[in-house]
């Protein structure tokens, strides 16, 4: 990765810019994972408009599938006095999942899910009310209670055939 996105995050009042996709030179950091690492067909493709990354592809339940990912393992991203992940998205109306890990090696993610409306929009997520999950299962320990972040990634997984198409400006911490 060329850039080091921690060296580079911008306080900006009380807003912490973990990314903005509209500096390209951090774009090619982002990459694909879909269920073809267990076996599934479902593809997730993404490229950069003007501002902001579109994730689009098509999900299928063939093979035991059901999911794509967008996924980015930033240099950690170690933050203090921040309660909420505000993520500026357009989506297709779908459900989608954002992720963290506190490092990129853990096994399980802090999930939450969001409703897209179809309109631009910045959603609120409480970094607390992220919960930890591995495969699909909700694990039976804390939610999130950290201040570092070393992987962000956003999934469609609603147990359906599907397109999807998620537009993503930019993700901040509040």
């Amino acid at each position: 990765m060329s850039v080091l996105l921690a060296m580079s995050a911008i306080l900006s009042g009380v807003l912490l810019m973990v990314f903005d996709f509209s500096n390209i030179e951090q774009v090619d950091a982002w990459s694909i994972t879909d269920d073809g690492v267990m076996g599934g067909i479902s593809q997730g493709h993404w490229y950069q408009e003007d501002y902001y990354v579109v994730f689009d592809g098509n999900v299928s339940l063939e093979n035991n599938g059901g999911f794509s990912s967008l996924r980015f393992q930033p240099n950690p991203i170690v933050f203090e006095n921040k309660s909420k992940a505000l993520i500026t998205v357009k989506g297709d109306g779908k459900n989608y999942q954002f992720r963290i890990k506190e490092r990129k090696n853990d096994y399980a993610s802090y999930i939450s899910t969001f409703s897209t409306s179809g309109k631009w929009e910045t959603i609120e997520i409480p970094l607390k009310d992220l919960y930890p999950s591995w495969r699909g299962r909700k694990l039976q320990q804390p939610n999130y209670a950290g201040n570092r972040i070393e992987e962000i990634t956003f999934l469609i997984a609603n147990k359906t055939e599907e397109s999807f198409k998620l537009e993503i400006e930019k993700i901040e911490l509040k």
